[in-house]
């Protein structure tokens, strides 16, 4: 069986490596934790394609150990027996947040003694899918999307002829997602034999993937659900939660998104606790019953009135934070006993604290975030 592009192409080397600047680059975390052969247990968190096997690959590599792949979407028990009776392999899980409970608390004790150094690869906020003994015995790095320059650097490592073009098309299509571009090229050459812009077009019609493989079609379908919910179009929302509960996405991914919607774009502070009860109805019902408190979720947060208002003044507040760094507080609202903190509730008979006076530092007290 012929060797896939993507695997004869797959650096072997961090300095074939393309991206990720700010973990692999000279003097990074990850670099040093490779160069040095030193033994740690990871989670690589990013998007489609964006370099996390790859990576793996190449500590196993550095560490001189064998490398035990499985993938939590098909891995069973045997699975993972046999991996941890193989002591001081790299075990590397692929969607590690697929992995329940259950099968995450069966790994702790291996990777607490060093039977195993762990890797396990995400692309959701391991601070929601992993269980906290088992995070807190990983480093977490986080992967970048890969730029357009960088995805034109892959590329070119085919060593495959195509024109400027194609190249520029194949470049925005993948949208930061090598596997998909190099699985694109791929399919292109054993179809049509030559690369342009209507034969990539053409074999991309033809790649019957699967949705959550597919790393455009996975953020495209949840951005048009968060956008067509912003917009109050309940029935666009349905629709586009419709393809990715059919895809078999997980319930869990979409139900984070309504409870980020409903702090974020939604007036009602009860959007909140609606998109929390879908969340833990999710959580404690899974699919298929659960589509339902999707559906019903969608309808409410969709049809409610839309208001940024809180989240729009903390974005701009946060961004005098970074600009100004930690400013003096006013003496009135340190945490000291003056009369004015009495009367802001910290002694008996709770006085109204005056109005119409900032609280902020000197340097912004006149800054009005919320309006």
């Amino acid at each position: 069986m012929n060797e896939p592009l993507a695997s004869r192409i797959r650096p072997k080397s961090l300095n074939e490596f393309v991206g990720q600047e700010h973990l692999v680059g000279k003097g990074k975390p990850l670099r040093l934790a490779i160069e040095n052969k030193q033994r740690l247990s990871i989670i690589l968190w990013g998007p489609p394609g964006s370099g996390k096997t790859t990576l793996a690959k190449l500590y196993s590599s550095a560490l001189g150990a064998a490398l035990v792949e499985i993938s939590a979407v098909s891995a069973g028990k045997d699975d993972m027996r046999r991996a941890v009776g193989q002591p001081g392999c790299v075990l590397f899980i692929d969607e590690i947040h697929r992995f329940n409970k259950a099968q995450q608390d069966f790994l702790l004790p291996y990777v607490e003694d060093g039977t195993i150094t762990l890797i396990g690869a995400t692309t959701e906020n391991p601070s929601f899918e992993v269980i906290s003994p088992l995070l807190s015995r990983c480093r977490v790095f986080v992967l970048n999307e890969l730029s357009e320059e960088e995805m034109s650097k892959i590329v070119d490592r085919t060593g495959i002829k195509i024109n400027p073009k194609a190249k520029a098309w194949l470049v925005r299509m993948a949208n930061g997602d090598a596997r998909q571009a190099i699985g694109l090229i791929e399919n292109t050459l054993d179809l049509y034999k030559k690369i342009t812009v209507e034969n990539l077009k053409q074999a991309l019609q033809s790649k019957h993937l699967r949705y959550d493989k597919l790393g455009d079609e996975h953020f495209n379908t949840i951005s048009a659900f968060i956008k067509s919910m912003r917009a109050s179009d309940v029935d666009a929302a349905l629709y586009y939660l419709a393809r990715m509960v059919d895809a078999g996405e997980d319930p869990l991914f979409i139900a984070r998104r309504m409870v980020v919607f409903a702090s974020e774009d939604v007036a009602s502070p009860t959007a909140l606790v609606v998109a929390n009860a879908v969340f833990r109805a999710c959580e404690t019902i899974g699919y298929p019953e659960c589509q339902e408190n999707l559906a019903a979720g969608v309808v409410y947060l969709a049809r409610a009135p839309k208001d940024r208002s809180a989240y729009d003044a903390y974005v701009a507040a946060l961004a005098d934070v970074k600009l100004h760094g930690n400013l003096p507080i006013p003496l009135e609202v340190r945490n000291a006993p003056t009369k004015l903190m009495k009367s802001l509730g910290y002694s008996k008979g709770y006085e109204p604290y005056p109005k119409g006076k900032s609280y902020l530092p000197d340097k912004i007290k006149d800054r009005k975030y919320f309006k």
